[in-house]
């Protein structure tokens, strides 16, 4: 694909400046003081484009407000990775049939991966007809442009066309306060899983220019923020389409070399794509936290060949013992799916003896759910649910057991700890997490937010450890 085509040109994000002035000078005509709701389900990815939402609705003159019985514009920013996700937000919708109802001038939008499938946008014209405005992912960067639309014309718009995705630079954001900020390095997905529909919804892949990514992390460590995670559907493909030769440990290398007191993640990273010098690199590298999120999905070769996950079970474990005789301390988690169509129960085991084998710190466990418009949804599922979830609560009970373990082993140590915020909890008031990104809650004041201290670790439990702050 060819770069010029990829990068939104400056006169195209200027002209989106001049629709945010207008909409801007609209409503200080009207002396209105107008407030928008944005709702974002799914990935740090939606998160992500929700605080560029966010930031462009500033831009028009907008304030931010979380109750959508207030907001003149209310934005759903949807998932389609999970049917759950989906059924919420159709539940949403229709719940705001009665805010509508009660302000009939509020603009309500659809957009993120479920707005771009043809299916959900074509439900939302037959069936949602308090929806003014849908688009999908590719069009976010037009945003001030398509609600301009919908106000000069009073008719609804929809901007949910095929394409392979661009990039577009300098969209204002509006970041969460606190030390954890998110940063998209690539956009869209080339593997065709096949029970993902992102590739269909998001585009190809495509990277952001290294620039233009380590101008931005430079400019989130000097404002303060502390816990960067860096995002893609497949970090590690970044550059491949570049042709330059500058892949992703590259680009975490010059990174490495930004100064300041931070720590540096990355999701999602895929096994047919992680290299050795990838793993060299992050042992190298002091900023670059100590933790591995590799996805593995199945422990059954013949269920990732029907998955298209192109990488076996031994090569995988490979992976990890390369990774771990690196940095021992390496904390790793992982993504699994429980009964893809025509799993047995016998390679359900696979997974659960490769979850024994490896020792996952955590992991993000599913329960396989068909998405229209992917090749599983259309293979024979000859087990039913229930049977299912006999498997799924056996992967459970193995890494639970597991991650309970690990955890208690923790107790009577002293780790460095970034405290990112409150906890809700009464005895231990504050949330932190560790380089390898364990939630630790403990006790302390407000003051330790936002700052790199010790704790000794009093106790545990599956999900959280538990600790006090030290001096050292």
């Amino acid at each position: 694909m060819e770069r010029e085509r990829v990068l939104v040109p400056e006169a195209e994000l200027e002209r989106q400046r001049e629709f945010e002035e207008r909409i801007r000078a609209m409503f200080a005509a009207r002396q209105a003081h107008p407030l928008a709701c944005v709702d974002t389900f799914g990935c740090q990815q939606n998160v992500a484009d929700g605080q560029k939402l966010m930031g462009m609705l500033e831009s028009c003159g907008f304030t931010l407000t979380a109750d959508p019985k207030e907001a003149d514009v209310v934005i759903l920013n949807t998932c389609a990775v999970r049917e759950h996700a989906e059924d919420r937000v159709f539940g949403n919708l229709g719940a705001l049939t009665h805010t509508k109802k009660e302000n009939p001038e509020q603009i309500i939008a659809l957009c993120g991966c479920m707005a771009q499938e043809q299916r959900v946008s074509e439900r939302i014209k037959k069936s949602y007809p308090h929806v003014n405005l849908v688009f999908g992912p590719h069009a976010l960067w037009k945003f001030p442009e398509l609600l301009w639309q919908v106000y000069e014309s009073r008719r609804r718009v929809f901007s949910v066309q095929d394409e392979h995705g661009t990039i577009a630079e300098g969209l204002p954001v509006v970041r969460e306060k606190g030390v954890k900020a998110w940063v998209s390095i690539m956009y869209g997905c080339n593997n065709f899983c096949s029970y993902c529909i992102v590739p269909y919804v998001r585009g190809r892949e495509r990277s952001r220019d290294p620039q233009a990514v380590l101008s931005e992390v430079r400019e989130l460590v000097e404002a303060g923020y502390r816990d960067i995670t860096l995002l893609g559907q497949n970090v590690n493909s970044y550059g491949n389409d570049l042709g330059s030769g500058y892949d992703f440990a590259d680009l975490l290398s010059e990174i490495d070399r930004i100064p300041g007191d931070y720590w540096i993640r990355f999701m999602s990273s895929h096994p047919k794509d992680a290299t050795r010098k990838l793993f060299d690199t992050m042992a190298r590298c002091s900023h670059v936290a100590k933790q591995l999120h590799l996805p593995f999905q199945s422990g059954s070769d013949r269920v990732l060949r029907e998955m298209n996950r192109r990488y076996t079970r031994e090569q995988y474990l490979e992976l990890i013992a390369y990774a771990r005789s690196l940095m021992p301390e390496l904390v790793v988690t992982s993504d699994v799916i429980i009964g893809f169509p025509g799993e047995t129960e016998a390679e359900a085991m696979e997974t659960v003896s490769l979850v024994e084998e490896v020792g996952f710190d955590a992991l993000f466990t599913f329960l396989y759910s068909p998405r229209p418009g992917t090749k599983a949804a259309e293979l024979p599922d000859p087990f039913p649910r229930a049977e299912k979830q006999k498997w799924f609560d056996k992967l459970l009970e193995v890494q639970n057991a597991k991650s309970a373990a690990l955890h208690a082993a923790y107790v009577g140590k002293t780790v460095q700890v970034l405290v990112d915020g409150e906890s809700g909890d009464g005895e231990f008031p504050l949330s932190s997490r560790t380089e390898g990104n364990r939630l630790v809650r403990l006790k302390g004041g407000k003051e330790l937010i936002g700052k790199f201290i010790h704790v000794r670790i009093t106790g545990s439990n599956t999900w959280a450890l538990y600790g006090e702050a030290v001096q050292r």
